[in-house]
């Protein structure tokens, strides 16, 4: 029954897929379709930060003396994960380097001053407002005060952590309908890119892009896969295929690594993993495991240094590895969070803030497919390294 209800499932996300690029290729102003998706990623993004808070405090709150959750091998895992793409992206800009089109176009955005101010930003959203950080869907706040109020808690008494528990299963409950909504949700969501972008429009700024998913795609088919290796010692493409398949697919199409908790909470649960685990992890990977976010600032980056003509040593450039690496960590769990941390990295070259804001604005030109393959990646990476680190710890696979 289950495996017919997973067939189901399968078919249902394609049928929704190919329906809504029909749909927008051959009836680009039914804008009622698009609102499908809309609802869709709303609804995720609307529960996602009060599902969060309720797992991470509920899963410390329940943490019992000899419990295990992985934590170090995973958090080990995402940093390592996220410096060796800022790495694969540096050695794919040099061997094939790439260059824009710069003019005198202004923009609105305001990006981060440096370095500095990206970690005091992180360091301020700890201690944000804990309703504020639930409204705002500020995750790093969302994540600091669920320790404190999961840590606290263990002290309360039974009743109390049974009414934390129930709140956690009836959020859980929640998004499980919001997810059997899903192949609406990627029917709308493909109706509307096709329909207001097109396939022409793609083709734009098509070397930079092709770039830009080659490097994703290597990291994602051979270095992620290189790292689970190394750790378990077991073929890991069955595991890679199905985070990529699952999680992977839904986040192209959300193009927001927050809205994608919840399916990436649904998979590890599929895939059996310790709850106490995943319950953190998730979360915390959604806003420092970044592989894309890295790739993405450092391609754009040296594709602004090539365009001026600034060499680069193999010491400035590990240094501009280091410096994607910890940005990435920074990225918003939104659409396009990670193109406003380029100016960081431009710095490091004497790059002028106008002329960084042009090569964010092209960021924006391809962000239709940069950022959905920058998502996807980012956040099926999440789930692989969370069953990596339970099978180095139980032996399982």
């Amino acid at each position: 029954m289950k495996r017919t209800i997973r067939a189901w499932n399968k078919a249902s996300l394609m049928i929704g897929m190919l329906l809504g690029a029909s749909l927008g290729l051959v009836f680009p102003n039914l804008s009622g379709i698009g609102l499908l998706g809309e609802l869709f990623v709303g609804g995720l993004k609307a529960i996602a930060p009060v599902l969060v808070f309720a797992l991470v405090a509920n899963a410390l709150s329940q943490h019992q003396k000899g419990q295990s959750t992985n934590m170090k091998v995973i958090i080990f895992l995402y940093l390592i994960g996220t410096f060796a793409a800022a790495l694969v992206a540096v050695l794919a800009s040099f061997l094939f380097p790439v260059q824009v089109t710069l003019n005198n176009t202004s923009t609105e955005i305001a990006p981060p001053d440096g370095i500095g101010q990206v970690l005091s930003n992180l360091l301020l959203k700890l201690v944000d407002n804990p309703l504020n950080a639930v409204a705002q869907a500020n995750y790093i706040g969302i994540l600091s005060w669920a320790i404190i109020f999961g840590l606290a808690m263990r002290g309360a008494s039974k009743n109390s952590k049974e009414l934390l528990k129930t709140m956690a299963d009836v959020t859980s409950k929640i998004v499980e309908w919001i997810i059997n909504l899903a192949p609406f949700g990627i029917l709308g969501l493909v109706f509307k890119t096709l329909s207001d972008k097109g396939i022409t429009s793609l083709t734009n700024y098509g070397i930079l892009l092709g770039l830009l998913i080659a490097t994703m795609l290597t990291v994602a088919l051979v270095v992620n896969p290189l790292i689970a290796f190394l750790f378990m010692r077991r073929n890991p493409y069955p595991l890679v295929w199905k985070c990529l398949r699952v999680s992977g697919v839904t986040a192209f199409f959300t193009r927001s690594s927050a809205a994608n908790i919840p399916v990436n909470m649904k998979l590890c649960r599929d895939l059996g993993l310790n709850s106490d685990t995943y319950s953190v992890s998730i979360p915390l990977g959604s806003t420092i495991n970044m592989a894309g976010a890295a790739i993405t600032i450092n391609v754009l980056t040296l594709a602004a240094v090539h365009t001026l003509g600034i060499s680069v040593d193999f010491a400035t450039a590990f240094i501009l590895s280091v410096v994607a690496a910890i940005s990435a960590c920074g990225a918003s769990g939104i659409a396009g969070g990670s193109l406003l941390l380029i100016p960081v990295a431009c710095s490091l070259f004497g790059i002028s803030n106008d002329i960084a804001m042009q090569v964010v604005g092209v960021g924006f030109v391809i962000g239709v497919v940069q950022d959905s393959c920058e998502t996807a990646l980012n956040s099926s990476t999440d789930v692989l390294f969370t069953a990596v680190a339970e099978y180095v710890s139980n032996h399982k696979y």
